[in-house]
């Protein structure tokens, strides 16, 4: 809807200003559909604005009233808009409590949709943010999958659906703003040492970096804080031709989120479009398996097994220790004490200098 548009609280058929038309002239509803050729049935009808003018009336109607033919197709326009948009309020109103559902105060408060506290507008701007017409249309969407070429899984059994579909959507819009050259799998294997060096120096403008360097190759990295409910660290999909990694940085630690991004970096080499990577949805047998070769594939490129086995076999540990290892891994400190200090092999108090705290939204 347009801006400061002027939108009338009642619209009467085209029928009702024929009729004051045919009571000047004296012109009965028998003679005119007479003079007309068309059966008095369909001229009654359209006097008791039960039916519409059409084109080919319209022209019958200006060679007898001598009243142009868009004047008539023009009123009945008024009058079909005027009642779709009727329609359209009595739809808004229906759905209002099922706007609820979003997490609508943490979006506005992220920039991610216009602030309001009525009801009404809240929907319409839920509707404007997923370029949707209806709950029916969101729910065909997200759930049902009725367009699997745009999105080939159903959030029917996600936890929080409505708060992951936000956060997905954001992801999408966030993508539109970065233009990317086709994708090319070879070139993006190709960049796989430069994102590796990326991480193991880990510089202040390092999201930046892996942006500019994931584009090389036509992949989309974007950063969307996590919403109440959506706990999600990250998601690989393909947005038309172009893979897209979102990424929360949840837990903002540098070897949780360096993780998550090799893991998702690996769903684009190893499973292609059909395969979309997110967090709290129920997976098939198959799909747990893509999802264990992502994790296979983050591990080999952050701080394989073998090089935790060379590790391991140094006694005792000493932090000076995990540095010059990770020197020669080309890694981060940070991926051998996180790995360490989730299998429980290390003291969690050794080695936390190297957990660097991380806040993109900076």
């Amino acid at each position: 809807m347009q801006a400061n548009s002027y939108l009338p609280d009642f619209v009467s058929h085209p029928g009702a200003t024929l009729a004051e038309i045919l009571e000047e002239l004296k012109l009965g509803p028998k003679e005119f559909a007479v003079r007309t050729g068309k059966p008095e049935k369909t001229i009654s009808k359209i006097l008791n604005a039960t039916s519409a003018i059409t084109p080919d009336m319209a022209v019958l109607f200006e060679d007898v009233l001598k009243i142009p033919a868009n004047f008539w197709l023009e009123r009945q326009k008024k009058y079909d808009i005027f009642l779709a948009r009727k329609k359209r309020e009595e739809q808004i109103e229906a759905e209002l409590e099922w706007g609820s559902n979003f997490p609508y105060a943490e979006m506005a408060r992220l920039g991610w949709i216009t602030t309001t506290r009525k009801k009404k507008e809240k929907l319409e701007n839920i509707y404007d943010y997923f370029s949707i017409s209806s709950k029916a249309a969101f729910d065909a969407y997200y759930f049902q999958q009725k367009v699997p070429v745009s999105f080939r899984i159903s959030l029917s059994n996600a936890k929080k659906p409505y708060a992951m579909a936000a956060w997905l959507r954001r992801g999408e819009l966030q993508a539109e703003e970065l233009s990317a050259p086709p994708f090319d799998k070879s070139t993006l294997k190709s960049l796989l040492p430069e994102l590796k060096k990326i991480m193991a120096n880990h510089p202040s403008n390092f999201f930046k970096k892996i942006q500019e360097v994931c584009l090389k190759a036509g992949v989309k990295v974007v950063y969307t804080p996590c919403l109440p409910g959506a706990s999600v660290h990250g998601s690989t999909r393909w947005v038309k031709d172009t893979p897209l990694v979102q990424l929360s940085a949840r837990y903002k630690q540098n070897d949780i989120f360096w993780f998550t991004f090799f893991h998702e970096i690996g769903h684009i080499l190893l499973h292609g479009k059909k395969f979309v990577s997110m967090e709290n949805v129920d997976y098939d047998d198959e799909e747990e398996l893509k999802e264990k070769e992502a994790d296979k594939f983050a591990v080999e490129l952050t701080f394989s097994e073998a090089e935790e086995k060379e590790v391991l076999s140094k006694k005792p540990l000493f932090v000076e220790d995990i540095e010059k290892f990770a020197k020669k891994f080309g890694t981060h400190p940070a991926m051998i004490i996180g790995r360490f200090h989730f299998k429980k092999l290390l003291p969690y108090s050794l080695g936390r200098e190297f957990i660097q705290s991380i806040n993109l939204s900076e």
